[in-house]
């Protein structure tokens, strides 16, 4: 896996023969779909590259497995290690081999988080596309980035959106076609807009958080390797003493890694400081977080759903900022807490905060990010199923 990240790295850090291996590639498979038959009922799923069995892929495919409309579609999830999902009971593939790249041109749908033909483009015209995304962005993304110009998804068929925010985004940096945008929300989120004081007392027991303590999740985007792709691991500048003789007295602590960071360093888990990056469902840590800390992530806009205190710890914002070329929207103007550049900032946020108001900040900011949510798992079920049906919306 090491030198398949590494590979990964050199060509992103290299567009020409990036740009050489796309066109090649995509040749390739575009030939070898010529002689694979389509199965009209086969779905294909792929979670953040097949890291994960999780996000709103997984949504889509349990909600499938409930309807009758579905119950003659045929499922397959692809991993990274298929060996350690047994919780899904239908075909699985493993990512990246050849058994996989067929089975993409066989399936008549692919439903992705991120992509389905790992950076090639050979989708054929009669396979219907759902990319569900993973969040309005935040950090400039796709072709907005320095060096990048290889994004053009203007084959896919359905793109979800959350918001008008999104649509010049989606257009201009990933070339996804103007009707190709999907305005349901996210599926993943759905259940954020349906939170019940009787759900976050059940969560507050499973993870056990004594009673009368609120709980402060923090969960940083990932960052750029440093050795050339072989690691990706993150060090945020904590003192977590300094944390827990703060925050101790009042709060448990959730740790929550990016699926891209590999490993969390400087950090020691005990009863104030829990680790939250081995439970799969980011959900149940937000539903049951007072606060959330994040950075750069667009896990700051699922978080505004619930209209709870947002925290921006940006340590290394200028450096980030510099690597990146820059962010959609002024973080110090329009994320509620402007930007924290050290701990000593979070930590008084935290402790001063009028909890009332920075609620309402966060409403405020959720409303003018997000339009649409809590039925976006029904209406990707549904364009599926017109789709494996058949019906063309367009005709």
């Amino acid at each position: 896996m090491g030198l398949k990240r590494r590979f990964e790295y050199f060509l992103k850090h290299n567009p020409w023969i990036l740009n050489t291996f796309i066109a090649l590639g995509s040749a390739f498979f575009k030939f070898i779909g010529l002689f694979v038959k389509t199965n009209p009922r086969l779905i294909l799923f792929t979670s953040f590259s097949g890291k994960q069995y999780n996000d709103s892929p997984k949504a889509i495919y349990e909600y499938l497995l409930s309807i009758p409309e579905a119950k003659d579609f045929e499922f397959v999830w692809a991993f990274e290690h298929p060996e350690n999902f047994p919780q899904v009971k239908c075909e699985k593939v493993k990512i990246d081999t050849w058994k996989y790249f067929v089975t993409s041109l066989k399936a008549k749908c692919w439903v992705a988080s991120v992509n389905i033909e790992r950076g090639l483009k050979y989708k054929k015209k009669t396979t219907f596309y759902l990319n569900t995304w993973h969040g309005p962005a935040i950090n400039l993304m796709g072709n907005a980035v320095e060096g990048r110009s290889d994004f053009r998804w203007d084959h896919i068929d359905r793109f979800c959106i959350s918001g008008n925010y999104e649509r010049p985004v989606i257009e201009r940096d990933f070339c996804v076609k103007p009707e190709s945008l999907l305005l349901s929300g996210l599926p993943r989120n759905d259940e954020l807009y349906n939170v019940t004081p009787e759900k976050m007392q059940k969560l507050r027991e499973k993870f056990n958080v004594p009673e009368g303590k609120k709980v402060v999740l923090y969960a940083p985007t990932w960052r750029e390797s440093t050795d050339g792709g072989a690691s990706c691991n993150l060090k945020p500048p904590i003192d977590l003493e300094k944390w827990k003789k703060a925050l101790g007295n009042d709060y448990v602590l959730f740790v929550r890694a990016h699926v891209n960071t590999r490993e969390m360093l400087g950090i020691q888990y005990d009863d104030f400081v829990r680790n939250g990056s081995d439970y799969p469902a980011v959900n149940d840590l937000m539903m049951i977080a007072d606060f959330l800390i994040s950075d750069y992530s667009s896990i700051i806009m699922d978080y505004s759903i619930l209209a709870r205190p947002i925290i921006c710890f940006g340590y290394d914002y200028e450096e980030y900022n510099k690597a990146r070329g820059g962010f959609y929207f002024d973080l110090d103007k329009e994320i509620p807490s402007g930007i924290c550049h050290t701990e000593d900032e979070v930590l008084n946020y935290i402790l001063n905060a009028n909890y009332d108001v920075e609620c309402e900040k966060a409403k405020k900011f959720r409303d003018s990010h997000i339009e649409v949510g809590g039925e976006a798992t029904r209406i990707c079920a549904e364009e599926i199923v017109k789709q494996l049906q058949g019906v063309n919306r367009y005709a």
